[in-house]
């Protein structure tokens, strides 16, 4: 499995030029106060590991590690341990560079809230690759993104009638009493989310035909 996850490694590093842009381009808008690079740098993850998809594809990859022993179980497990990764890497970044913003600026560093902040948007892009990933072994790349878009097109609209149709005052008198464990809740969802992928991805995996 190290290996596979070393390959997926390697075609991120393929496109270290193109990220390191995009990366001082956000650096320079989070300075000017025109973005939250909390949020940006984290989801950067996705198109990274989006891309090693379209890799895979093209090279025809799966054709290949379904054939190894344990490879269609390898394939997936490797995916999802490279994600979580890529993930921490790059949140590691973020929290370094959150703090020299705030720095830079004369902002108090608010610890517990930039805890918070990362910890939500690192669970954030982590249920969106979550929901992704089986859509994309069961649809194939291509396919996928269209399914992707529609999906989010669609929740997108299912929240702004939520938001419009109902009365959502009472959801913050919940958030103020579990606000205390949010951390750890926010926590407890990424692992339940993340096995539940996972196992759905396999399960795919291990039916589909080559």
């Amino acid at each position: 499995m190290l290996g596979f996850i070393k390959k997926d490694l390697l075609m991120i590093k393929s496109n270290w030029k193109f990220l390191t842009i995009l990366f001082i381009v956000y650096i320079f808008m989070s300075f000017s106060n025109q973005m939250d690079i909390s949020f940006i740098l984290p989801f950067m993850s996705v198109m990274v590991m989006i891309s090693t998809f379209s890799y895979d594809t093209l090279n025809k990859w799966d054709n290949y590690a379904t054939a190894l022993p344990n490879g269609r179980k390898n394939l997936v497990k490797a995916k999802y341990v490279a994600t979580v990764f890529v993930i921490i890497l790059i949140t590691l970044l973020t929290t370094i560079l959150s703090i020299l913003i705030s720095v830079f600026h004369h902002d108090p560093v608010n610890f517990n809230e930039l805890l918070i902040t990362i910890i939500s948007s690192i669970f954030a892009t982590l249920l969106v690759q979550f929901i992704m990933y089986p859509i994309i072994y069961k649809l194939g790349i291509e396919k996928a993104r269209i399914a992707i878009f529609v999906l989010v097109f669609g929740l997108v609209i299912m929240g702004g009638i939520i938001i419009n149709c109902f009365d959502l005052s009472f959801i913050g008198k919940y958030l103020n009493i579990i606000s205390d464990y949010l951390i750890i809740i926010i926590i407890l969802l990424t692992i339940i989310f993340y096995l539940i992928s996972y196992y759905i991805s396999l399960k795919i995996m291990m039916k589909k035909e080559y």
